[in-house]
């Protein structure tokens, strides 16, 4: 399939999927001509790679991750501890942000004309 029609098929850009290419999330053939050639599954693998994104996992922690699709029967665990350990980062993130609003809110409350001084 030539780069447009994954494009179409998947909802991305050409630049976006060229991008994928270069990081080595994305292995197209080459054609004779020089045309990029990619498997039908590579549908399957980007919708996997926006899925992920979408639930906060970086290009970084993706590709670390892609041997996971390879078997995913096999896989499964291996990717629910992942899981399991995003949402660990995220609650982590999400008290941290609590702390950081909590401390915001006694500056503003502070008497003064500026609350960043002391």
């Amino acid at each position: 399939m030539k780069i447009g029609e994954l494009a179409s098929a998947t909802g991305l850009s050409r630049d976006t999927l060229r991008f994928y290419e270069k990081r080595g999330l994305l292995l197209p053939r080459r054609r004779d001509n020089g045309y990029r050639d990619y498997p039908p599954e590579a549908v399957q693998w980007l919708c996997y790679l926006r899925s992920a994104q979408q639930l906060g996992f970086t290009l970084a922690e993706i590709e670390a991750g892609m041997p996971l699709l390879e078997s995913p029967d096999a896989s499964a665990a291996e990717l629910r501890e992942a899981l399991r350990r995003k949402l660990a980062d995220i609650d982590a993130r999400i008290a941290a942000l609590g702390t950081l609003r909590a401390e915001l809110a006694r500056e503003l409350e502070a008497p003064g004309a500026c609350p960043l001084r002391q």
